[in-house]
């Protein structure tokens, strides 16, 4: 079973400048995980990235690391 709060965590601390400021939070419901990603907010930037294109790839990352163990996987950026 892969860690999916870990997993984003990882990425989102490779991404930011202050690495140590980034939470995750995660509620589980059956199949169902909402992941909610906190980081500083001079990094919120980088996290979301021009047009949401990075936010984009860290659910679709997610969403690849969940599917191994048939869930589904929510990110929201806070």
């Amino acid at each position: 079973m892969v860690d999916l709060s870990l997993v984003l965590t990882s990425i989102a601390r490779a991404i930011v400048d202050e690495p140590d400021a980034v939470k995750v939070t995660e509620e589980t419901d059956g199949d169902n995980v909402n992941l909610i990603l906190n980081v500083a907010e001079n990094d919120m930037g980088m996290v979301i990235g021009k047009h949401g294109k990075i936010a984009k790839a860290i659910r679709i990352l997610m969403k690849a690391a969940a599917k191994n163990d048939d869930r589904k996987v929510t990110v929201e950026i806070k």
